[in-house]
């Protein structure tokens, strides 16, 4: 008996072990709401005054000139990194040049060599370019960092890919810009909708390469929530997070009961599929 029950309690064991885990992770991250909502120009917690005032502070032009500047290099630098790399990606994949190791280890160093050197040495190129403060400067160097995270799901889905479905398609008369449109490119969709989100949530979310091109004129929600944290005591920082972090939910919610509704269809589809 003791024999039988020992995995089973081992799984309770781990399932347990997550979800304190979790709990610990994410519990610092609620606090930031009744933060918000904080009378006192201060971070205690918890609040002993209770206000709305943060989140009518957010009116100030500051705050919304800093999102629309986030959110529109955000889209162009998911745009641009997704299409070079996902034609990177079938570079290294489709290449048997000798060089294509150096060139895939080119297009991911930005990932392992330290994000300070990187930002360092982008900030002294920008600066004699006089791309410092400028929207393209954020998108090219915003574009650097997110390469990586399109080429490496994209890559591996290209390595999977059946190309007897290209040779098919061949076949029966398709040209090869046919071919990838209706054939290749619906098979790694998934990956490269993944790597257009991942590009485009890194760099809505970059703060080190953005502290080194931004100026008084021209930054990113990061960088001004970075100065409201270091400059002064404002708690309609906490406002800020506390929205985004609401955003955040409620896409996860939505992603979640949207993959058991297709997860729900298979299942329907299997069985009747097992039925006829």
């Amino acid at each position: 008996m003791i024999d039988e029950s020992a995995p089973g309690l081992g799984r309770r064991a781990r399932h347990v072990l997550c979800v304190l885990i979790a709990v610990w992770l994410i519990i610092p991250l609620f606090t930031i709401i009744p933060i918000s909502f904080s009378g006192l120009k201060s971070f205690a917690f918890p609040p002993k005054q209770w206000t709305l005032d943060n989140y009518r502070n957010l009116s100030d032009p500051i705050w919304w000139d800093a999102l629309k500047h986030s959110i529109t290099i955000a889209i162009v630098v998911s745009l641009i990194a997704t299409t070079l790399g996902t034609l990177a990606s079938f570079g290294l994949v489709r290449s048997r040049s000798r060089w294509m190791g150096a060139v895939r280890l080119l297009i991911l160093s930005p990932q392992v060599v330290p994000i300070v050197i990187v930002g360092l040495g982008i900030y002294l190129v920008f600066l004699r370019w006089r791309l410092v403060g400028t929207m393209s400067g954020f998108v090219i160097a915003h574009t650097v960092m997110a390469l990586p995270l399109v080429v490496v799901p994209v890559t591996a889905s290209l390595e999977t890919f059946d190309r007897n479905l290209e040779r098919a398609a061949a076949s029966l008369g398709a040209r090869p810009l046919a071919a990838f449109w209706q054939v290749t490119l619906p098979s790694i969709r998934p990956a490269v909708l993944t790597a257009a989100l991942l590009s485009f949530l890194a760099s809505f979310d970059e703060f080190v390469l953005a502290f080194f091109v931004q100026s008084p004129s021209y930054s990113t929600l990061p960088v001004v929530l970075y100065r409201r944290m270091s400059d002064t005591i404002d708690p309609s920082v906490a406002a800020v997070a506390s929205i985004q972090l609401t955003l955040v939910v409620i896409g996860v919610a939505i992603s979640l009961i949207r993959q058991r509704r297709i997860e729900r269809a298979d299942q329907a589809r299997a069985a009747r599929g097992a039925i006829a």
